[in-house]
């Protein structure tokens, strides 16, 4: 693991290009700080990972009632009776 890097509040102005590149291609944290004292951290920003439809909606049904059954009498569908 890398340790997190620090710097000086002084040279934020002219390095700020280069930090960001660099949090953003190492993904770890810079903390500025100004006499030793820290001040801010800067974090990447975490894309979560795109998730799938498939499976989406599992574990939000839910069954009430007879679902092998047909829902009318087979007398009631002209095409079943024959």
């Amino acid at each position: 693991m890398q340790k997190t890097q620090e710097i000086s509040l002084k040279n934020i102005q002219k390095d700020i290009n280069r930090i960001i590149e660099s949090v953003v291609r190492s993904q770890q944290a810079v903390f500025i700080s100004d006499q030793g004292k820290l001040l801010v951290k800067i974090i990447p920003v975490v894309h979560p990972e795109p998730t799938s439809w498939l499976g989406c909606m599992k574990g939000k049904g839910k069954i009430v009632g007879d679902i092998i059954s047909p829902a009318e009498e087979v007398d009631v569908w002209g095409v079943l009776a024959e």
